[in-house]
């Protein structure tokens, strides 16, 4: 055998040799912290909840996005700048008021063809129709919460079959050549558009069926990943369970698919509280959360040997709110703890 192939198979083993067991075995034990931060209370119009996070770590501070809901019924997003987690809950709140109606979902990323920050959010227009529909917004200047643009629609068009379907949480993510859009129905049905990369944000495909399965196994608030060193993807879903919600998870060679259970059931779960210690205990759920990327760009890599979870979890009680909008959720991080 020749010495440079040699070599790279050796880099190849050595490689492998150290892939976290999850990757093999489905397997996640996760420690939790206690909530970081919650609602703010000191507002004429309080918060009820403070959810959806999507942050990225730029210039030595984590730059964070969350949707949060007030007592009026108003629902926008926040941001919140800070250099350590557990001053979180102390950092200043910035309302993006983007818009004088229903915003959330967030997604943040920096597009490097562009050489732009991105947010991908939902967004209801009642004035221009379609009812809901995946919106973004660009700055240069990510810690300016006024430079953001104007929201823009990505797409026009009601999704397939009409207004009586749903679409929700959208995601981006980009290969070599592409821009993906992923999403969700509230129905058991997971969806791909797709486009090029110098036509993004515009130009995409119509939907293509991922999976699907029934409401309960497969909800809501899919987020697809690339794995660092690894020519595979990783998509969560968020399912429902008996007064509770966690999250299943899916690997994939290419983002098109086909997509494979890797921690699919609510007995072998990515994320659940049947897989997470709680020193403090504080959640019942584990709910609508992102991954810590090892980069900020539209290729969102993980890193798959230190994998961190920034979730929305709320207790047994708060879950039983009348209403979805009242539920008092609070924002978490779970990290893996890893076996070789």
């Amino acid at each position: 055998m020749k010495l440079h192939s040699l070599i790279a198979l050796c880099l190849v083993s050595a490689l492998h040799a150290t892939d976290p067991s999850w990757l093999s075995t489905g397997e996640f034990h996760w420690l939790s912290t206690p909530a970081l931060i919650g609602p703010a209370t000191d507002e004429t119009d309080p918060d009820v909840a403070l959810k959806d996070p999507s942050m990225v770590f730029h210039e030595g501070k984590w730059h964070l996005f969350a949707t949060h809901r007030r007592a009026s019924g108003k629902v926008d997003m926040q941001y919140l700048s800070f250099t350590d987690w557990k001053d979180a809950g102390k950092a200043t709140r910035h309302t993006l008021d983007f818009h004088d109606q229903y915003h959330c979902a967030p997604q943040v990323f920096f597009y490097t063809p562009h050489q732009k920050w991105y947010l991908i959010y939902q967004l209801v227009d009642e004035r221009r129709g379609p009812k809901m529909a995946p919106y973004f917004s660009t700055t240069a200047t990510l810690d300016d919460p006024a430079s953001w643009t104007k929201p823009k629609p990505m797409i026009d068009a009601l999704p397939e079959g009409g207004d009586k379907i749903k679409w929700i949480d959208f995601w981006v993510i980009c290969d070599a050549t592409k821009a993906h859009l992923f999403y969700t129905s509230d129905d058991g049905h997971f969806w791909r558009r797709e486009t090029s990369k110098a036509s993004f944000p515009l130009g995409w495909s119509k939907p293509e069926l991922l999976l699907k399965d029934t409401k309960e196994e497969l909800f809501e608030a899919s987020h697809t990943y690339k794995l660092k060193d690894h020519d595979q993807y990783l998509t969560i879903i968020e399912a429902l369970g008996p007064g509770h919600r966690y999250y299943k998870a899916w690997l994939a060679d290419k983002l098109e698919g086909p997509w494979k259970p890797l921690a699919a059931t609510r007995d072998h779960p990515f994320a659940s509280t049947a897989n997470v210690t709680q020193k403090e205990p504080w959640t019942t759920s584990i709910s609508h959360g992102e991954l810590i990327r090892s980069s900020n760009d539209e290729t969102l890599e993980v890193d798959p040997a230190h994998l961190r979870f920034v979730f929305q979890g709320v207790d047994a009680e708060g879950y039983k709110a009348k209403k979805y909008g009242s539920i008092p959720w609070r924002i978490g991080i779970l990290d893996l703890q890893t076996s070789h």
